[in-house]
C-alpha cells in the first residue's frame, strides 16, 4: 500500500478545472433561482474563481463558453487570470442556442447553417490562440426528434466534415475532445450519443482527437469506468466533465449522487498511471448550482474529486494483482472496499496544512468574508447567466 506522503505527493499535483459558467445564474429548463452576487462578466468570474483555487490550493484554471465569455480583449483577459493566480483553460464553443440551429448546427441540413457553426468553431480555436487555451472542448445538441426527420448518415458524414475542418485548425500543441451525450435535447437520435461514435471520429481524425467523458451523460447503469479504461489503453482518453446525476444530466455536484462510482473511476486513472500530467488527461468540472450557493459548491466539489482520487490512490495495488492472478473474487473486492471505506479527511487536511491553505476550505471561505463583499459589490448591472 502506498505510504501517506506518496499519497499527498500525487494529491499535490492534481489540478481540477472549473467551469466559468457554474458562477453566473443557472438552473433547469424549468426556473432559474436568482443569486445575488452573482458575476456580472467573465472578469469578475475570474476573482470567484480565483476563491476557489486559493482554498483549495488545486483548481488552478478555468473553462470558458464562447459567446457566453467573449470579451473584446482576450489578452486582457488572460492578463487578469494570471492576476490572480489563474490561467485560462479549455474553451467551449455554443452552438446550440442560436435560431438558426433548430434542426442541428454542423450537421444541419442547410449549408449555410453549418457554415455559420463551422466559423464559431474556428473561431474559438482563435480564442485559444489568443488565451493560450490548449483544448477545444467540443459538445453538440445535434439530433433528430422523429424517424425520417433526416438523413442519418448523412449527418454524420456533415459532422465529420465539421471537425475535420476544426481540427485541421488547430497548433501543434492544441487538442480537441469531443463530448458525447446519450440523449436531450434530440429525443429519437443524437448525433454524438455514445463514446464508441466519439471515439471512431477522433481516430478518424488524428491523435489531437480525443474522448471527454461527461460522468452525467450515460444510460443508467452504464459502466463509466469500463469506458475509462478501453479508452486509457488507446490513449484516447482526453478528459472529463465531473458532475453527478440521478436520473439524467442533471449537472449536480460531483460525488453527490454515487461518491462510489467516482471511486471506480479514479481507481482506473491511478491504476494506468493517468493521475500523472504527462498523461494528458484534464480534470474538469460542469455543474450549475441552481439551489445552493456557487463558490462554496464548487469548492465542495473540488474536495469530492480529492477524496475520490486518494481513495484510489490507498487501493493496494500489489495484494489486488496477486488476488485478480489467484482469482480470489473475494479478497480483490475486499482491496477495493478497504481503500474506498477508509476516511481519507484527514490525511487532505494534512496536505492542506502542508501547501500553507487552510484545512478546512468551506469553513475558511465562509470566516472570508468574500460572500459579503460581491453581495454588496455587485447590486447594480446584469448578472451573469446562460445565454
Amino acid at each position: 500500500m502506498p505510504d501517506q506522503q506518496t499519497v499527498k505527493d500525487a494529491l499535490r499535483k492534481q489540478q481540477i478545472e472549473t467551469p466559468s459558467w457554474a458562477y453566473g445564474n443557472s438552473g433547469t429548463r424549468f426556473k432559474t433561482f436568482l443569486q445575488d452576487g452573482i458575476p456580472r462578466d467573465p472578469f469578475e468570474k475570474l476573482d470567484d474563481a480565483a476563491q476557489v483555487h486559493a482554498f483549495t490550493g488545486v483548481a488552478p484554471s478555468v473553462a470558458l463558453h464562447i459567446p457566453w465569455d467573449r470579451v473584446e480583449d482576450y489578452s486582457a483577459l488572460d492578463e487578469h487570470a494570471r492576476s490572480v493566480g489563474l490561467r485560462l483553460g479549455a474553451i467551449n464553443p455554443n452552438t446550440f442556442q442560436e435560431p438558426e440551429y433548430k434542426l442541428g448546427s454542423i450537421c444541419n441540413p442547410d449549408p449555410a447553417v453549418r457554415e455559420k457553426a463551422v466559423g464559431h468553431l474556428l473561431e474559438c480555436v482563435d480564442i485559444m490562440d489568443a488565451t493560450g487555451s490548449d483544448i477545444l472542448s467540443l459538445w453538440f445538441a445535434d439530433g433528430l426528434n422523429y424517424p425520417g426527420q433526416d438523413s442519418l448518415a448523412e449527418r454524420q458524414q456533415r459532422l465529420s466534415e465539421a471537425l475535420r475542418r476544426a481540427y485541421d485548425r488547430l497548433g501543434p500543441d492544441q487538442r480537441m475532445l469531443l463530448e458525447y451525450k446519450f440523449f436531450e435535447p434530440a429525443f429519437y437520435s443524437t448525433d454524438v450519443p455514445d463514446w464508441g461514435t466519439s471515439y471512431a471520429h477522433c481516430v478518424d481524425l488524428g491523435d489531437k482527437a480525443q474522448v471527454l467523458v461527461d460522468t452525467g451523460h450515460h444510460a443508467p447503469g452504464t459502466n463509466i469506468e469500463f469506458i475509462v479504461a478501453f479508452l486509457l489503453g488507446r490513449g484516447r482518453l482526453g478528459g472529463f466533465h465531473f458532475n453527478s446525476r440521478f436520473y439524467a444530466d442533471d449537472d449536480l455536484m460531483v460525488g453527490a449522487a454515487d461518491p462510489f462510482q467516482l471511486f471506480r473511476i479514479m481507481h482506473e486513472i491511478v491504476a494506468a498511471g493517468a493521475l500523472d500530467a504527462s498523461a494528458n488527461v484534464a480534470f474538469m468540472l460542469d455543474q450549475c448550482h441552481n439551489l445552493e450557493p456557487k463558490i462554496p459548491a464548487l469548492i465542495r466539489s473540488v474536495l469530492n474529486v480529492q477524496e475520490a482520487t486518494a481513495k484510489a490512490l490507498l487501493v493496494d495495488s500489489e495484494a489486488l494483482a496477486e488476488a485478480q492472478r489467484e482469482g480470489d473474487v473475494l479478497t480483490a473486492n475486499a482491496v477495493l472496499m478497504d481503500a474506498y471505506n477508509t476516511d481519507v479527511r484527514p490525511l487532505l487536511a494534512e496536505l492542506r496544512e502542508d501547501m500553507g491553505i487552510d484545512p478546512d476550505p468551506i469553513a475558511a471561505y465562509h470566516r472570508s468574508g468574500y460572500a459579503q463583499k460581491i453581495i454588496e459589490g455587485r447590486k447594480d448591472g446584469t448578472p451573469a447567466g446562460w445565454g
